[in-house]
Order: C-alpha cells, then structure tokens, then sequence
C-alpha cells in the first residue's frame, strides 16, 4: 500500500453551488447530501480528537440539523480526513465515496422520489431518521455483524 499523497477530501459544498443555483435553491441544498452523514458521523462519535477539541463542544446524542450545519459551515463546508476519527475515515473511504460507495444511492433512493435531483431533498428530522436506519445497518455490515434490535439490548 502507497503512502497517501494528501488529505481525503470527501466533498467541498462549493462543488454544488452552481447546480444549486441553477436550479434556483437555497445555498445550503448544496450540502444537505453530506450533512446527513456528518451528523450521523458525530452522533457515533467518529470524528478526530481534533475535530472534537475545535469544535463547539455538544453531547453526540443531542446533535440537531441546525448545529450540525453551523459546525460544518465553520470546518468551510467540508468534509476532510482529518476531521474523521482512523474507523470514521475507513467507513467513509468504504461508504461514503460517490464513485463507489452506496451512500449517494442509499441517500437519492431513500429520499429523493420524485424531486427533480438529490439537492431538492429538505433537511429534515424525519429525513435524517430515515437514512440514519440504512447508515446504520450499512456501518454493522461493514463490521461484520448485524445491528441489535432494541429487545436485544444485552447481546454483545
């Protein structure tokens, strides 16, 4: 294996802005795609010790859409390797790559219906909910295991 040559940049908002615009949406529709995933990184404590030192402090569990936009419009609104903890930047490599991950397609299939593209789809709670189920399962699968149902609060 090659040393990395340079940051893992997942994505950049700015990449969007134009089909944003063009499309007549709001500026944060650019990254409604990744913001997802950035709260679902936070909420399972996979972000560097860094990003955690700078970064307002909040408990992973009581993350909102409102919060996690301010947090990524602060990191330039990007999502980069080192704001990742070593297993958050091995699942997003795996996942969250948009030429071979299935998170675009978990993401569109899920969410988008009949919205003309995936920057039409709002930033919601009950948006996040519902992809927040197939990250999870996607994440435990790319464990090797299966995730616990909520009855199966004591296996290991």
């Amino acid at each position: 294996m090659s040393p990395q040559q340079g940051p893992v940049v997942y994505d950049k908002g700015k990449h969007h802005l134009e089909t944003v615009d063009n499309y007549g949406l709001p500026e944060s529709h650019a990254y409604h795609h990744t913001l997802y995933f950035f709260r679902w990184l936070i909420e399972n404590n996979l972000m560097s010790d860094e990003f955690r030192s700078e970064t307002q402090s909040f408990e992973p569990r009581g993350v909102t859409n409102d919060a996690v936009l301010q947090t990524y419009e602060w990191w330039d609104c990007c999502l980069v390797d080192d704001m990742l903890s070593d297993e958050g930047n091995a699942f997003a490599q795996h996942y969250f790559d948009f030429e071979k991950g299935q998170y675009l397609s978990d993401y569109m299939g899920l969410l988008q219906g009949d919205l003309p593209s995936e920057f039409h789809i709002e930033l919601t709670e009950e948006n996040y909910q519902k992809l927040k189920q197939i990250v999870d399962r996607r994440f435990a699968k790319w464990k090797g295991g299966a995730p616990k149902r909520w009855w199966e609060f004591w296996r290991r």
